[in-house]
C-alpha cells in the first residue's frame, strides 16, 4: 500500500500560539521603527535673501549648468563621429573582400564549371562515363538480365557496342533472379537466349556475412541469412571464364553491366564469397567502377547501372529507370504503377494482393491503401505512398512473375550468325548447357499458379555514350535562359512603343483637361441622362460639387 503524505491539521492551541508569536513580533519592529524614525531626503535651501550678491551667484550657477549641458552634448557628438568612422572602416573592409570573392570568382568560373560536371557522381553524365570505362577495359562483359523479364532488360545499344568494337570481345548474359520464375519458363528462355550468347543461370545471394551482420547474428538469435545467402550458379560462371583465361594465356578483366537492380554487384559478391560490393534495395547504389579480384588471373569490374532512355515506353521506364521511386515525383510513379497493371492478369493480381474486383489503377491503389491501413487524416487512402511501395515491390526482388519469350527467333540488325559464333568462341558451350541444367534442378520455382504473368515491352534502349546525355537540371536552365531572353526582348518592344506613343498620349492629355474645364455647366444642370452619357460623366466625376458627390445612389444596390 501507497503511504499517505503527513496532514497538515494542527491543534487548535498550537495555532493560536503561532498566531499570538507573530502578532508580537510585528509589535516589536513597528516600535523599532518609530525609533529610528524616518529619514527625509533634505531639499536644497537655495541662496537665501538677504544673502550679499546673490544675483550674481545665481548668474554663475546658470553659467557652470550651460557649461556642463554643453560638455554633455560634445561628448555624446564625439561618440556619434567615432561611431560613423567604425561603420565606415567595416563597409570598406566588407566591400574589399566582395570585390575579392568576386574576382577570384570571375577568374576560375570556367574552371569550376568544368569540375562540378567532374565532382557529381549522382549525375547521369558520370554514370556514362564510367560505364563506358568498363566497357573499354574489360575482355569478356557479363550483361545481367532479371529472369522475370529477360527481353526487356537487354540494351541494344550496349550489346552493338560490345559486339562491334572488333578487339575480340565476348559477350554473355547471366540470367539472374532464377528462384522467382517457374522452372518451365526458366528452361525456354535459356533455349531462347543460347542462339544469340552464351547464357548462364544465376541465383546471387542478395546479402553477404560481413563483420557488422556477424555481430547483429550474435546479439539477435532471430536473425537469419539462411536464405538471402544462398547462391546458385558460382562455379558454373567461374568455371566458364577459367576455361576462358586457358585459351587467351593472359589475366582477363569481366564487366559486368546492366540496368537497375538486375544484381549486378550481388553477382560479383557470390562470386567472391563475401560482400565485396554494395548491395542495396535502392536503385543506383554503384556509382563508379570499382575491382574486384577474384584470383591471379580474373579481375571483376562493377560497374553502375545503363540509364534508360527517354523515348522508351512508361513500363520499361518504370522498371529499368535509375530514378528511386521515394525521390521521384508521384505522377511518374502513378504512371508507371498504372503501366505494369495494364500489362498484367488482373484475375492473378487480384489473387496475390488479395483485393476486390477493380476498374482501374487508381481504384486499385485506394484498395490497396485500404487493405494496408495507409490512411491519411479523415481515412483517405493514401495513393502516392502506396505507389511507391508497389513500386519498389515490381523492382525489387518481392513479387514475382515471369514473361514468355517470342514465337519465332528474330535477331537483332547487329547480329549476324558470323558474330554468333564469334562470341561463342572460347567456351565449351556442352559443359555449359549441363551446369545450368544442374542449378535449375537445384532450385525450388515457384509454381505458375502463385506466379504473376507479365507482358513484356520488348528491349529497353538505354544511353551509353556522355554526350547523348541530357541532363534534366541543364533542360530547366536552358528553358529558363531562353524564357528569361523571350521576356527581356518584350520588355524592349514595349519600352519602345511607350517611347514612341508618349507625344500622343500629352497630347489627349491636354484636350481632356480642355473639355473637362469646358463643360463643368453642363454637367451640373443635367446631372441624371441616360446610360451612354452617364458614362462619360464617370471621367469627370471630379469636377462634380461636394453635395452631388456625397448623394447616394440607389443604382449601386445588389441582391
Amino acid at each position: 500500500a501507497e503511504l499517505r503524505k503527513a496532514s497538515k491539521r494542527l491543534s487548535c492551541h498550537k495555532r493560536y500560539k503561532i498566531q499570538k508569536k507573530i502578532r508580537e513580533h510585528h509589535r516589536k519592529v513597528r516600535k523599532e521603527a518609530k525609533k529610528r524614525g524616518h529619514k527625509k531626503p533634505k531639499k536644497d535651501p537655495g541662496i537665501p535673501s538677504a544673502a550679499p550678491f546673490k544675483e550674481q551667484l545665481l548668474r554663475d550657477a546658470e553659467q557652470r549648468k550651460q557649461r556642463l549641458e554643453e560638455l554633455k552634448q560634445k561628448q555624446k557628438l564625439n561618440r556619434q563621429k567615432e561611431h560613423e568612422k567604425k561603420r565606415k572602416l567595416e563597409a570598406k573592409k566588407n566591400a574589399a573582400t566582395i570585390e575579392e570573392k568576386a574576382a577570384g570568382k570571375e577568374s576560375s568560373g570556367k574552371s569550376k564549371g568544368n569540375t562540378k560536371k567532374l565532382l557529381n557522381k549522382n549525375s547521369k553524365r558520370s554514370f556514362c562515363r564510367e560505364l563506358m570505362k568498363v566497357l573499354e577495359v574489360s575482355d569478356v562483359v557479363l550483361e545481367v538480365l532479371d529472369a522475370r523479364d529477360p527481353m526487356g532488360c537487354r540494351c541494344p545499344q550496349l550489346e552493338q557496342a560490345v559486339t562491334c568494337s572488333g578487339g575480340n570481345k565476348k559477350l554473355l548474359l547471366v540470367l539472374n533472379k532464377i528462384d522467382l520464375v517457374p522452372k518451365d519458363n526458366i528452361e525456354k528462355w535459356l533455349n531462347y537466349l543460347k542462339k544469340e550468347f552464351p547464357t548462364v543461370a544465376f541465383k546471387s545471394a542478395t546479402m553477404m556475412k560481413d563483420k557488422t551482420t556477424e555481430q547483429v547474428t550474435k546479439r539477435r538469435a532471430r536473425f537469419h541469412f539462411s536464405e538471402t545467402s544462398q547462391y546458385f550458379g558460382s562455379k558454373c560462371l567461374l568455371k566458364l571464364l577459367q576455361e576462358y583465361v586457358k585459351t587467351q594465356d593472359k589475366a582477363i578483366q569481366v564487366g559486368v553491366v546492366g540496368f537497375p537492380n538486375v544484381g549486378k554487384s550481388s553477382i560479383i559478391n557470390s562470386l567472391k564469397g563475401k560482400r565485396a560490393c554494395n548491395v542495396g534495395l535502392a536503385r543506383g547504389v554503384t556509382k563508379s567502377m570499382q575491382t574486384v579480384h577474384l584470383d591471379k588471373q580474373t579481375k571483376m569490374l562493377d560497374s553502375p547501372s545503363i540509364i534508360a532512355d527517354a523515348s522508351n515506353s512508361a513500363l520499361a521506364l518504370a522498371l529499368r529507370s535509375i530514378i528511386d521511386p521515394e525521390g521521384s515525383v508521384s505522377a511518374d510513379v502513378l504512371e508507371g504503377v498504372n503501366a505494369i497493371i495494364n500489362h498484367c492478369s488482373k484475375r492473378q493480381v487480384m489473387m496475390y494482393y488479395n483485393i476486390p474486383d477493380f476498374r482501374d489503377s487508381e481504384e486499385f491503389l485506394s484498395l490497396l491503401a485500404q487493405k494496408r491501413g495507409m490512411l491519411k487524416k479523415g481515412g483517405v487512402p493514401d495513393i502516392e505512398n502506396v505507389a511507391k511501395v508497389v513500386l519498389s515491390d515490381w523492382t525489387g526482388a518481392r513479387i514475382k512473375y515471369y514473361t514468355q519469350p517470342p514465337g519465332f527467333q528474330k535477331l537483332p540488325p547487329y547480329l549476324t550468325e558470323q558474330k554468333i559464333a564469334e562470341m561463342q568462341e572460347g567456351f565449351n558451350l556442352n559443359n555449359l548447357e549441363q551446369e545450368n541444367s544442374n542449378t535449375v534442378q537445384a532450385l525450388k520455382h515457384p509454381s505458375p499458379a502463385s506466379s504473376i504473368a507479365f507482358e513484356s515491352a520488348g528491349m529497353t534502349n538505354g544511353t551509353i555514350e556522355e554526350n547523348e546525355v541530357i541532363e534534366e537540371g541543364s533542360e530547366q536552365g536552358n528553358m529558363e535562359t531562353s524564357k528569361e531572353g523571350e521576356e527581356e526582348e518584350e520588355e524592349e518592344e514595349e519600352f519602345t512603343e511607350g517611347d514612341d506613343d508618349d507625344d500622343v498620349e500629352e497630347d489627349d492629355d491636354d484636350i481632356k483637361e480642355v473639355t473637362r474645364r469646358a463643360k463643368p455647366g453642363k454637367q451640373q444642370t443635367n446631372p441624371t441622362n441616360s446610360g451612354n452619357e452617364r458614362s462619360r460623366s464617370l471621367s469627370f466625376s471630379l469636377d462634380k460639387p461636394a453635395d452631388e458627390d456625397d448623394a447616394y445612389d440607389f443604382n449601386t444596390d445588389y441582391v
